[in-house]
């Protein structure tokens, strides 16, 4: 018999960008969650990435250090707001703090008119700036 070993899929990978999308939305660090749940920072950041699975026994653990039903971890939007409940977005846009940032920020503007204004902003930065692949320095406030 082969000993073949079981990739991700997409679930996996669903599931681990949830949990990305809700740590930062926590304001909560790798090795903040790594210490609550008993595991290295580097399986977090290996859950996270979708390249390890997140054993069945850990999704529980998970969902109640976030406070939130185990199924968040299975959906693809991400509650945004604290407290309310009431603002998602896709956890595949939440791959940093700073984006996050943004998201909630953008979300509080009620004038129509500078909402666009921002998006063209952003699509002309966008255009403007070659993508080099390595990452840009973080900025923190």
């Amino acid at each position: 018999m082969k000993n073949t070993r079981r990739r991700p899929n997409s679930a996996d990978i669903q599931i681990g960008e949830s949990i990305r999308a809700h740590r930062l939305i926590v304001g909560m660090t790798q090795g903040d969650l790594a210490r609550k749940l008993g595991v290295s920072f580097q399986q977090i950041q290996k859950y996270e990435k979708g390249a390890n699975r997140v054993g069945a026994g850990r999704l529980p653990q998970i969902a109640r250090i976030f406070d939130i039903p185990i199924g968040a971890l299975f959906e693809a939007n991400a509650d945004t707001s604290a407290g309310k409940r009431t603002g998602a977005a896709p956890a595949k846009l939440i791959p940093d703090r700073n984006t996050l940032n943004l998201l909630t920020a953008f979300g509080g503007i009620g004038n129509r008119k500078i909402r666009y204004s921002l998006v063209d902003l952003a699509n002309a930065i966008a255009k403007a700036t070659p993508k080099t692949g390595k990452a840009t320095p973080k900025t923190r406030r």
